[in-house]
């Protein structure tokens, strides 16, 4: 029988570690881990040296099940921390540049995600995954006032897990300000602005957690900062902004225990590698 979620139907790849399981396996698919033919106690699992922390990308599918039909609770998500007064201001400015990307694909598949705006030319940054999975079909992007437009693909980075889009100068979108590279520090409130499930304007709010967080997505090695605001599929491509409201990363994926969502361990792609891929993307330097 179907689980009815009653949010969509969250899926993704898996991606892995590069300090941990090196075939991007999950707990039960790795022999002796507590799988389908002897489930161990949390303890157990989180105890065992070979423990594997599976790797997610954080874009939606339109088909499929990713964490729906698992037996039981997952592990809840990390406690947020406290939210200060500038995250209120910081949110108000945020989410008006903030998309909701959406990719059909062939007999009703697809692929949703997040983006923002980063200049005034209403260009667009996000996942490159979320193209992907969308089989490269038509790219329709909804503002946080409900608006849809057609976008453009001016460009894509696979190796970098980014892309540009490009809307009509009448979406009007508001430009994201990007903080400085090399200004982000451990312990600094942030929030992570996105659509996960589908809710488009979606906030929450966590610290820093690690910078330099060396990440295996795909074929490549990425550096990335770590945060414990809560991420989930839908998330990808959405802004990692500090409390002034600059962007100081793209959400990208998250660590997962048997894919049961998050557990306060996200990734995204630092500011300074994303103004970089952006700009020559755009061409407007190397």
């Amino acid at each position: 029988m179907a689980v009815q979620t009653g949010l969509g139907e969250p899926r993704g790849p898996w991606f892995v570690s590069p300090e941990l399981d090196p075939d991007g396996r999950g707990w039960s698919d790795v022999p002796g881990s507590g799988g389908p033919a002897g489930r161990r106690s949390w303890r157990d699992r989180l105890l065992s040296a070979a423990a594997v922390v599976a790797l997610s990308t954080v874009s939606g599918a339109a088909a499929g099940t990713w964490a729906a039909d698992r037996d039981g609770p997952g592990p809840s998500a990390a406690s947020a921390a406290p939210v200060p007064a500038e995250l209120v201001t910081a949110a108000g400015k945020t989410v008006p540049g903030v998309v909701s990307v959406m990719v059909a694909g062939r007999a009703g598949a697809g692929a949703s995600g997040s983006g923002f705006a980063i200049d005034n030319e209403q260009h667009i940054v996000t996942n490159d995954h979320i193209l992907a999975r969308g089989g490269s079909g038509p790219v329709t992007v909804e503002t946080s006032d409900g608006r849809r437009f057609a976008a453009e693909v001016v460009g894509r980075a696979p190796d970098s897990d980014l892309a540009v889009l490009k809307v009509p100068a009448s979406a009007g979108l508001p430009p994201l300000p990007l903080a400085k590279a090399n200004a982000t520090r451990v312990g600094e409130p942030v929030l992570a602005v996105g659509s996960p499930l589908g809710l488009s304007g979606t906030v929450t709010a966590g610290i820093v957690s690690a910078l330099n967080r060396q990440v295996r997505i795909g074929n490549g090695r990425h550096t990335a900062v770590q945060t414990d605001a809560s991420i989930n599929p839908g998330n990808s491509g959405g802004p990692l902004v500090n409390a002034r409201g600059e962007v100081v990363g793209v959400n990208t994926a998250i660590a997962t225990i048997d894919g049961t969502g998050s557990i306060g361990i996200g990734f995204a792609i630092p500011i300074d590698q994303v103004q970089h891929t952006a700009d020559t993307i755009i061409g407007r330097g190397g």
